[in-house]
């Protein structure tokens, strides 16, 4: 793989994890928890390992496959940036809701329900497309996506049990985590 390419890579990743820490997670015991979403996110960083596996390194990503990476490592940033200042106190690890804790539906909320979510599929896919081949790819966005609708749908029945009516209007106006897919 081109160093160019290593660089578009780690930048990436870089710039998309960095919102986290600065932000500051919730470390706070949550008034209401659900641990299942583990398994979810289990998944997830099963798919993100496939992308590595392999010889990776001997990839020559053709034009239009570090165009997407870019793209998609692009959008991964922004919508990371954008939903950790959205979210703010609320960022938490886990599927949880604390005390006091507030139906977020500004910034990237305003469009997508889990756009946290949104950011790290495109981080894959602006991984994928740079280092992977389409013999690991496919299967690891599948095994994405399976992990990221486990984590949505037990999120979504703890903020629908949390906010009732209001959290219904808001899942039948927005989409999930794909824009134009609810």
């Amino acid at each position: 793989m081109p160093g160019y390419a290593y660089f578009i890579v780690a930048a990436g990743w870089l710039f998309w994890f960095l919102p986290f820490p600065l932000t500051g997670w919730t470390r706070s015991a949550p008034q209401t928890r659900d641990a299942r979403a583990r398994w979810g996110v289990l998944l997830q960083v099963i798919a993100y390992v496939l992308l590595g596996l392999g010889r990776f390194w001997e990839l020559r990503p053709a034009a239009w496959r570090v165009g997407l990476s870019v793209i998609f490592l692009g959008l991964a940033i922004l919508l990371s940036w954008t939903s950790t200042r959205a979210l703010g106190k609320h960022l938490r690890f886990d599927a949880a809701l604390s005390a006091g804790h507030e139906l977020v539906q500004s910034g990237a909320y305003g469009f997508l329900r889990h756009p946290i979510y949104s950011s790290m599929l495109c981080l894959l896919l602006g991984t994928g497309f740079m280092a992977c081949p389409a013999i690991r790819f496919v299967p690891a966005i599948l095994i994405f996506l399976v992990g990221t609708e486990i984590r949505m749908r037990i999120e979504d029945k703890l903020l629908a049990d949390g906010f009732g009516d209001q959290f219904c209007q808001y899942r039948n106006k927005v989409s999930a985590y794909v824009p134009f897919v609810r």
